[in-house]
């Protein structure tokens, strides 16, 4: 799993590229940590080349929805692929989170 942060205008964009099971989730998490006191950027997480999610990587984007949400920030994931939309449909999440 590679992952990788940036900020473009004004935003930060995270990039989640390969599998993030729940192995790769806990190294994921540390490099997106910036991510969970977004000082009221908006956060755009590219999902395009996301492979698979366990459930500690939906963890993961639900802890940084939140604090976003808190800092006045909106998360919007990119490019999700229709299995992991199912995933986020099954869990209810589906319905929390902003797609494009």
């Amino acid at each position: 799993m590679q992952t990788t942060i940036e900020v473009i205008d004004d935003k930060y964009v995270a990039a989640l590229i390969g599998e993030m099971d729940t192995a790769a989730a806990a190294e994921a998490e540390e490099i997106l940590k910036p991510l969970y006191s977004s000082d009221g950027k908006d956060v755009i997480i590219d999902c395009s080349r996301l492979e698979y999610i366990a459930s500690s990587g939906l963890r993961i984007l639900l802890t940084i929805l939140k604090r976003a949400k808190a800092n006045n920030s909106r998360v919007v994931l990119r490019g999700v692929n229709e299995d992991i939309k199912n995933v986020f449909g099954l869990t209810g999440f589906i319905s929390i989170f902003e797609f494009e």
